[in-house]
């Protein structure tokens, strides 16, 4: 190596070092600051109560009466979701895709407003159903703790560990509600196989009451980031 190359890769190693070590530094802090083992619940009649006492706090039958939401996902992604129908319309860039959930045969993929077909459709409806699935979670969550395949158990006295055994792309992610003296959700811990480090809580104190009396989210704080929802019409 002569001494030139050496001088490059002197510098070309320093700027490495010098972007990365503090991010290993400060993933090293969160990792040994939040992370944490997964906690043993209790499954049952007493975990199967506080689930109900949740959902009633949050006006589960509103929302089950509700047809349609509105709503927006970071600034980044739009949905306009047809909830009795099962359908939602995905936007994002310069992309639609008409997600049919109960028949994805039907699902529809466009550029520009044009449709396509093929691969290209395939792989955008995809990416709309992976967005979908991950961005409805964060607006739905807790009334989705009773679906086909979950879990739950008790933890302590006024907490509940849900676990997806099948839902989404990740089976066996688990999240442990914490709930206030009335049963309304105030944050959760997640365990997920998507995540570097276990047990890091999100928010869930942002609620308003929509149109049709159901309780949505607007925001979630996890760690330093902050999810910001805008839900623009319900009923």
């Amino acid at each position: 190596m002569t001494d030139k190359s050496k001088k490059v890769f002197k510098i070309i190693t320093g700027i490495i070092i010098l972007f990365t070590l503090p991010s290993l530094i400060l993933l090293g802090y969160v990792f040994f600051k939040y992370n944490e083992d997964i906690p043993v619940g209790v499954s049952g009649e007493k975990a199967n109560m506080l689930a109900h006492k949740m959902l009633n706090s949050l006006n589960v039958e509103a929302y089950n009466n509700t047809n349609y939401i509105e709503w927006d996902f970071k600034n980044r992604h739009y949905y306009k979701w047809r909830k009795n129908d099962n359908i939602c319309d995905v936007y994002w860039k310069e992309f639609r895709v008409t997600l049919n959930l109960n028949n994805p045969e039907l699902n529809k993929a466009y550029v520009h407003s044009f449709k396509v077909e093929n691969e290209l459709a395939k792989d955008l409806q995809e990416e709309a159903l992976t967005y979908f699935k991950n961005d409805s979670f964060w607006l739905t969550a807790p009334y989705t703790i009773f679906n086909q395949d979950v879990e739950r158990k008790l933890v302590g006295d006024n907490s509940l560990l849900v676990t997806y055994n099948s839902d989404g792309k990740t089976p066996g992610d688990s999240y442990l509600w914490e709930l206030d003296e009335t049963g309304k959700p105030i944050s959760f811990k997640i365990w997920a196989s998507i995540l570097p480090i276990d047990g890091l809580e999100a928010s869930w104190t942002d609620w308003i009451t929509t149109e049709t009396g159901a309780m949505l989210p607007t925001f979630h704080k996890l760690l330093f980031f902050g999810l910001e929802m805008d839900i623009r019409e319900v009923w």
